[in-house]
């Protein structure tokens, strides 16, 4: 099953993070997202043409993080928008982080 056909679940702690070997084979599902230095976070960058479409980006993921109940941070501004995802209850990444990841590819692609 692909990542955009699964829904995130909640998570509340008492596991462990992945490793970085785990969040780097997923990370092959993601295009354009990036792994942090300490693996506990991913990033992507989108680039856009003006202010007014990195809002529409910023929108598109919030609906995405309303739908999937996740909190990612989403800053922009003229011709970008970054989106930033961890699972905050254990302080590092879950397989969830990817699935809102990829979710957010669609609604922006779309």
């Amino acid at each position: 099953m692909s990542l955009t056909e699964k829904q995130c679940t909640p998570c509340q702690g008492g596991i462990d993070p992945m490793t970085r070997e785990q969040a780097q084979s997923y990370l092959a599902e993601v295009p354009g997202w990036t792994l942090s230095d300490d693996a506990t976070r991913i990033t992507r960058r989108f680039k856009t043409g003006d202010f007014a479409a990195a809002q529409t980006v910023a929108n598109q993921a919030g609906e995405v993080a309303e739908d999937q109940d996740h909190h990612p941070e989403i800053t922009f501004g003229y011709g970008y928008c970054e989106v930033e995802i961890f699972t905050h209850a254990i302080g590092g990444l879950h397989e969830n982080d990817f699935i809102f990841a990829a979710k957010v590819n669609e609604a922006v692609d779309a």
